[in-house]
């Protein structure tokens, strides 16, 4: 698992779930604000996708 804290404070977790790759971002107040919808075969897809939705911090 990667973890990473955005500009905006919130943590966004990169995690590898039964179906692939998953991404999940985590507000200040511990409420979960988004999540990947898929698993990705490739780490890399799904760090660009999280990054399409808002990551500005390195999820490597």
């Amino acid at each position: 698992m990667s973890k990473c804290t955005g500009s905006k404070g919130d943590l966004w977790e990169l995690y590898e779930a039964k179906d692939g790759w998953r991404w999940r971002r985590t507000a200040s107040n511990g409420n979960i604000v988004g999540a990947s919808t898929q698993g990705y075969s490739n780490k890399s897809d799904c760090i660009a996708n999280a990054k399409r939705n808002g990551c500005d911090c390195d999820l490597n």
